[in-house]
């Protein structure tokens, strides 16, 4: 070939080459259209509607409304009066400064819109909107707020906030100014609750106006709003134990043993979820959390511990049954307490004859289960292996362990073994007289609420019990995890749960609880008395009805509440009525305990602890200085 045709030819072929390669830029890949496009267009995130949650009857407990985020794109800004603006938006003008030079200062961010005021309500907006064309360079962007309209059960429902860099690096769905679930329900399905987000691009003028969509909305993704949850609570039942537990600390956790649903879960002090919600959140958020006292943030149901105390004998009773070294006949003669050498537990049972298991429930005899205590570990050939029994057949109720359940936060509780003893008592030549403490639960065990009232659950159901949940369903689809459907048995076989229910309804006909009683409702329960180191005992009861259908199963704790006949027993008792009946037939005893106050017992007991700290302090004074 020619040299000249050759030329000819590479000239032809460099054409070609740029006329494909400029079609391809121009009608199939728009990328650089877009780019250039860049500065005259605006994307907007579209944030999607979280999902609502309803309570077990269809009362809805969460919702939304409408906020916006006020965007500013600092580039854009032109002189305005900084002042008008702070006034409206309610910030000040250091706020403004830090907010502005913090736009400006992440890399290329002047020319990208950022937010500037995250959450402003519906009815700021609507004034600061009349105004917003004075301010160029800033724009709002809607999103929704959570709102709850009972203003009840904080601890369960939870809260969203702006989610944080940490999980920002950990989770690649989530952007800078996303909020998610921080606690309770929104925590535990925040995958649910969500949705998913969306996407808008516009074209804007040159003073940032909105002028149109782009490229006719092409690009544009909708946002999927989150799935609705149904809650397993109880609102009204739970809003009634919350005013019952006014001016008390403590807990109250409801299940309903055929399900393992909780129909009530309630921490005291309490608080008004709204208080988290929009640009107050984080201002109420301190203020609650700082209050070391009342400690409204703690949920004592699913993380306070307890010696379950007298609740506790009905646990060994059915180990004694269980273990044949007693029957419902077996009996004790109480004097005052269990004696064994030098050891003595006292007891107020008044019974100086003979008494049975029935009587021993009812009356809360320590000295009946000591002895059915030290004769389970005492069956065996060494007190480990005999321990190891005992301690099997309790955890076998979901003590000393999670309980697995959709809940954000936990505790195992405790339920010593035979490694604790042996590194407390330096080997194995500890016995059972000396952990007697374990039989009347005192000593080292330590129970939640929640896992005092799954084991009431666990009674009442003749030996199993259902995964404790707080959601029933989702977008109306009942939940189907084996972990919540499956019942979970114990090693205590059924028949031996008919005679403890026997005592725990006599309790309420004959025994400590008997100013409780509702004709008409068989209830079955057991008081306690939880010793205290830091103040006044602990009232403490667990209950369920009715006795041979149940529908509820109930544990309290009143901190401080004294004993379990106090507090403890007269509420549960109004709970169990409102859930069944529908009512309060029960007048007076309802105002007893809606206006009961321990809020001077508090007050003593941080008094004394104001006084040992400052007792400690001066000794560590005068220390420093010898």
């Amino acid at each position: 070939m020619e040299r000249k045709h050759l030329v000819y030819f590479l000239f032809i072929f460099i054409a070609i080459v740029f006329t494909v390669r400029l079609f391809y830029i121009q009608v199939i890949d728009d990328s650089y259209k877009l780019s250039a496009e860049n500065n005259s267009r605006r994307t907007i995130t579209l944030y999607p509607d979280r999902g609502f949650i309803y309570d077990r009857n269809g009362q809805l407990l969460v919702a939304n409304q409408p906020a916006y985020d006020i965007m500013v794109t600092p580039n854009n800004v032109k002189t305005l009066d900084t002042n008008e603006f702070c006034e409206l938006a309610n910030i000040t003008k250091e706020e403004f400064i830090l907010k502005m030079k913090k736009a400006r200062k992440k890399p290329n961010s002047p020319r990208k819109p950022s937010i500037f005021i995250k959450e402003m309500s519906k009815g700021d907006y609507a004034i600061f909107k009349e105004k917003l064309y004075k301010y160029e360079g800033f724009f709002a962007q809607s999103r929704t707020l959570r709102e709850y309209p009972i203003h009840s059960a904080a601890n369960v429902l939870g809260y969203v906030n702006e989610v944080s860099q940490r999980t920002l690096e950990k989770e690649p769905y989530y952007q800078k100014g996303d909020n998610i679930g921080e606690a309770g329900i929104e925590k535990s399905y925040e995958e649910y609750l969500r949705g998913s987000r969306g996407v808008k691009r516009v074209m804007v003028d040159v003073h940032n106006n909105v002028v149109g969509s782009f490229q006719g909305g092409k690009y544009d993704t909708l946002a999927t709003p989150g799935s609705d949850v149904t809650s397993t609570i109880d609102i009204v039942l739970q809003a009634y134990g919350e005013r019952l537990m006014k001016n008390k600390r403590g807990s109250i956790v409801a299940i309903e043993p055929s399900t393992g649903e909780i129909l009530a879960l309630i921490s005291s002090p309490t608080y008004d979820p709204n208080l988290l919600v929009g640009r107050i959140r984080s201002k109420n958020y301190t203020k609650l959390y700082n209050d070391s006292i009342n400690k409204p943030l703690f949920d004592r149901g699913l993380l306070a511990t307890y010696p379950p105390g007298s609740p506790f004998k009905l646990m060994n009773a059915l180990i004694g049954l269980q273990e044949g070294t007693i029957t419902e006949n077996t009996t004790f003669t109480c004097r005052h307490g269990f004696h064994y050498g030098s050891l003595h537990v006292s007891c107020h049972c008044d019974t100086h004859h003979p008494i049975a298991l029935k009587t021993s429930i009812s009356k809360s005899c320590n000295n009946y289960y000591c002895n059915v205590y030290k004769g389970v570990i005492e069956k065996y050939h060494t007190t480990a292996e005999g321990f190891m029994v005992w301690h099997d057949h309790v955890t076998s109720f979901g003590l000393g362990k999670f309980l697995n359940n959709d809940l954000p936060t936990g505790t195992k509780g405790k339920i010593p073994d035979v490694d604790y003893y042996n590194a407390v008592y330096g080997g194995t030549s500890w016995r059972a007289v000396t952990t007697i403490s374990n039989a009347i639960g005192q000593g080292e065990i330590l129970t939640s609420p929640i896992q005092l009232a799954n084991f009431t659950a666990t009674i009442a159901n003749r030996g199993y019990y259902y995964t404790p949940h707080i959601v029933k369903s989702i977008d109306g689809k009942p939940i189907d995890d084996e972990n919540f459907t499956k019942p979970k048995y114990t090693t205590i076989d059924s028949v031996h749960f008919e005679k403890v229910i026997e005592g725990m309804y006599d309790v309420f006909e004959n025994g400590t609880a008997r100013g409780s009683r509702l004709e008409g409702i068989e209830m079955c329960g057991k008081t306690g008395t939880a010793e205290n180191p830091h103040g006044q005992d602990h009232s403490i009861f667990i209950a369920f009805a009715p006795k041979d259908n149940p529908k509820i199963a109930i544990a309290i704790v009143v901190e401080n509440g004294y004993w379990g006949s106090r507090w403890a027993a007269p509420i549960t008792s109004l709970l169990i009525e409102q859930y069944i009946t529908g009512e309060i037939s029960r007048e007076a005893l309802e105002k007893r305990m809606l206006e009961g106050d321990l809020s001077d017992e508090y007050e003593l007991q941080l008094e004394q602890l104001i006084k040992k700290a400052e007792e400690k302090r001066k000794r560590e004074l005068q220390l420093a200085t010898e």
